[in-house]
């Protein structure tokens, strides 16, 4: 039997989803498909080829706000595809250790060059839009991979922690407030941290070009 690469990638998902980055296996998914397992590289040289098909489909499947519109708001702009690309790593297991490692591949140059222009009229200078965009990409990996890792909920999670903390009101307040927020609301909080940075800076450089 014939297998295509769309038909290997759509398996492998399942597969991930399934067993987790760690089992997924070019074996596996051979077996699951019922071909031989060099039926494979025809399409795909080594596990890593894979996960970078694989990227590349959970984002075009579930990244749904890539590119600013005329008129947008910078700042508004940032927040929500940043957003959007969270919440395209998180539609998969482990999404984000697949998203690591990965690099930009020629078709996608058009986009940034876009996003990176679109910055640029909003008062950027090229480097720090660039920069602006690594560093917003490398905190929602940070935190998605994180959050991907994180123990199963159970009796006494974390107990022990919020006990011993107790005797430090400042960082049991501020634990409390993790807690009650979970990983979302540390996101976000974060998110804005970033953002207000870069809306200060960009203000600093208005207000000095005009004196």
């Amino acid at each position: 039997m014939k297998v295509d690469r769309a038909r290997i990638v759509e398996e492998a998902l399942k597969l991930l989803n399934e067993v987790g980055v760690d089992a997924l296996s070019t074996r596996l998914i051979a077996e699951r498909l019922q071909v031989r397992q060099p039926a494979l590289y025809w399409h795909f040289k080594n596990k890593r080829a894979l996960l970078d098909a694989m990227n590349k489909e959970i984002l075009e499947r579930s990244h749904v706000n890539p590119l600013p519109q005329t008129g947008d708001d910078w700042r508004q702009y940032l927040l929500e595809n940043t957003r959007s690309f969270r919440a395209a790593l998180l539609a998969y297991r482990d999404a984000g250790r697949v998203h690591a490692g990965t690099e930009v591949e020629p078709d996608e140059l058009q986009d940034i060059e876009t996003k990176t222009a679109f910055l640029v009229s909003q008062g950027f200078d090229v480097s720090e839009a660039m920069m602006l965009f690594i560093a917003l990409g490398r905190y929602t990996l940070g935190c998605v991979i994180e959050e991907q890792s994180d123990y199963p909920e159970g009796p006494g999670r974390g107990a022990e922690l919020d006990v011993a903390a107790r005797d430090y009101p400042l960082l049991s307040a501020g634990l409390g407030h993790y807690r009650e927020g979970g990983h979302t609301a540390l996101f976000e909080t974060g998110l804005r941290l970033m953002l207000d940075g870069a809306a200060m800076r960009l203000g600093d450089k208005t207000v000095k070009s005009s004196a």
